[in-house]
């Protein structure tokens, strides 16, 4: 009897979408049972970890049951198969199990649960329409309100899987009103990544063509507005130099800024407009703000170096708010109205101090070129890795371009004073000692400020110097995507734009499309995420005119608006692993805002050419 009620406890749980709850409960059951009934109960755990996505324990239970071709628990069996196909992306051979199931005769909770596993395998085919017919017939079988909720929200999901080109393609064919609505709608929250001006209006007018569809149900457990659209302006000006040495850096960011309005624009109620300016052509970034202004801009993006947001900043008021593409110097107050957004890299040495105290290291040493560069990453490393609770034991700077860096990494690691204390006691004896060098015992990692090339010899040099032990965290100019191996790099963990290591569902197809497009641009594509990034910000900052704004997932980051008018990146994390980088899960960084450090030019170096900084 107690085995009964556990069992309908779980059939609650999972009817509820508490999948790894009611598996627990099952497998937990199965652990007192013997024969057939454990092998049951050990299927119907793998079913509910299969919908929790909890793959690994779904394929060690499936594997402690035999196969079983026939009989009650055969649909069962082949529905947990075909579920671990999915998993193991073999979707054709789920759809074949799936599709020859579908024709037999089983129960009812048999025909739900083959049911959704068929319609996963037709989103994971590419076949979204079929996959939401199924799923919709599969409603008329369901008997409670919670059921039904499920079956909606796994017909969500597997939109939010699917590619937008797929999405818009087969709404365009689709003759079936509510199968082409739910196509539309996931086709804009696939694009939008369901944030910004794109999403929100976006969903106002889908609401207006489509009422009473399916999907108010998955709308109103996203808890949107009913009718409140998100104001934003309908001329934008784009500051960018065009011509000259940067204009490589120029005509990248405005691809990716064009890229985000295009994916955009087609959820807005009045086409909003973007005309693009050439700092360099009008006469510089004051010139260049006054004319887009005259022009009926409602708000200016750019310019993008630093001396250009300086003198922007020094000249003039803004009476139409400006988003930067650079930053101001600490020193600098920005007028009101102006914002600032770029690739800092000051950003990414916050992030290593961040991620190393969460790995639990609470002693650093650092290794940083002899540049402008390496003393502003070093700065902000040593500044918030203090502020974190961490001590910065020590620091070295090598020269950049000579190959041998023996000489810093002896004075870093102490082994400079192990040889001399060698050589005193050699001397004293008066003979030869077996001698190995001993490098310091204080330090739990190095924090590494280099490009991929100095990097790759910073990082053998280290090993040959005693130290490749101690983990190392750099910042992304080390992933400089060159197309040279990358092992000599193995085991250095980095932060980087996610849209370059482990973009969001609703960009992870883009770094691809712009390839493609713009193949000649293969090195810039940090640059294509700020742009996309910097079309993100506009309506946010332009509807929140009292200084805040809501978090948004970008393409650089997770961005957040400071009190002193500036976004902050929170970058991904990877780790070269057999020279490739494989992206690192994310951490939740420490409850502090990171101290102010002089905000350099992140993109104001000798050659624009290269998207590494120049160090």
């Amino acid at each position: 009897m107690a085995g009964g009620a556990s069992e309908a406890k779980a059939a609650r749980l999972a009817e509820r979408g508490e999948h790894a709850e009611a598996a627990a409960t099952l497998i937990g059951l199965a652990a007192e049972r013997e024969g057939v009934e454990r092998q049951r109960l050990t299927l119907l755990a793998v079913d509910q970890w299969l919908d929790a996505e909890d793959f690994d324990r779904a394929r060690a239970a499936f594997s402690d049951v035999p196969a079983i071709s026939a009989g009650p628990m055969a649909p069962l069996w082949y529905a947990n198969d075909a579920g671990i196909a999915l998993a193991d992306g073999e979707s054709e051979r789920a759809l074949e199990i799936l599709e020859r199931l579908s024709a037999q005769p089983m129960s009812n909770p048999d025909r739900l649960r083959v049911q959704a596993r068929r319609a996963d395998a037709w989103f994971a085919m590419e076949e979204p329409s079929r996959a939401i017919e199924l799923l919709t017939f599969r409603e008329t079988w369901l008997d409670s309100g919670d059921a039904i909720e499920q079956n909606r929200l796994r017909l969500w999901k597997g939109l939010l899987a699917t590619q937008p080109a797929v999405l818009r393609d087969a709404a365009s064919f689709s003759r079936d009103e509510e199968i082409q609505a739910w196509l539309m709608l996931g086709s804009l929250a696939v694009t939008t990544g369901q944030q910004g001006i794109g999403w929100s209006n976006g969903v106002v007018r889908w609401r207006e063509r489509h009422a009473a569809h399916p999907a108010y149900l998955i709308l109103d457990e996203l808890e949107l507005a009913d009718d409140v659209l998100l104001d934003y302006p309908r001329r934008v000006a784009l500051l960018l130099p065009l011509s000259g040495r940067t204009a490589s850096a120029g005509q990248a960011i405005q691809n990716g800024f064009l890229g985000a309005y295009f994916a955009t624009a087609g959820g807005l109620d009045d086409r909003q407009s973007v005309r693009i300016y050439d700092v360099n052509a009008e006469g510089g970034p004051v010139a260049a703000y006054e004319t887009a202004v005259a022009d009926g801009a409602e708000f200016v993006v750019g310019p993008l170096l630093r001396s250009n947001v300086a003198e922007l900043a020094n000249d003039i008021l803004v009476p139409v708010p400006v988003l930067t593409l650079n930053y101001l110097p600490d020193e600098n107050l920005a007028p009101p109205g102006l914002f600032q957004f770029g690739l800092s890299p000051e950003d990414e040495a916050i992030a290593a101090a961040e991620r190393a105290i969460l790995d639990g290291h609470q002693r650093a040493v650092a290794l940083v070129p002899n540049t402008d560069w390496g003393r502003r990453v070093l700065q902000a490393f040593i500044q918030h890795f203090e502020f974190l609770g961490g001590t910065a034991l020590d620091y070295r700077m090598y020269t950049p371009g000579n190959p041998d860096y023996s000489g810093a990494i002896e004075d870093l690691m102490a082994l400079s004073g192990s040889v001399r204390r060698y050589n005193r006691l050699r001397a004293n004896i008066g003979g030869p000692l077996q001698f190995d060098p001993r490098r310091r015992q204080d330090t739990d990692f190095i924090f590494l400020g280099a490009d991929a090339p100095a990097g790759r010899l910073l990082k053998s040099q280290l090993k040959f110097h005693y130290s490749g032990d101690l983990p190392v965290y750099a910042t992304s100019s080390v992933n400089a995507m060159d197309g040279r191996s990358n092992t000599d790099l193995n085991g250095i963990r980095f932060a980087d734009v996610p849209w370059l290591i482990n973009p969001e569902g609703w960009i992870d197809y883009l770094p691809a499309v712009f390839q493609e497009y713009w193949p000649e641009q293969r090195r810039l594509g940090r640059l294509h995420a700020m742009g996309y990034d910097a079309y993100q910000l506009v309506a946010p900052l332009f509807a929140n005119r009292s200084g805040t704004m809501p978090d948004l997932v970008g393409a650089t980051g997770k961005l957040r608006l400071r009190p002193d008018g500036s976004v902050r990146r929170a970058l991904s994390w990877a780790e070269f692993i057999d020279g490739e980088p494989v992206p690192l899960p994310d951490m939740e960084a420490p409850d502090a805002e990171p101290i102010s450090v002089e905000e350099a030019d992140a993109m104001d170096t000798e050659d624009w050419r290269e998207p590494a900084l120049e160090l």
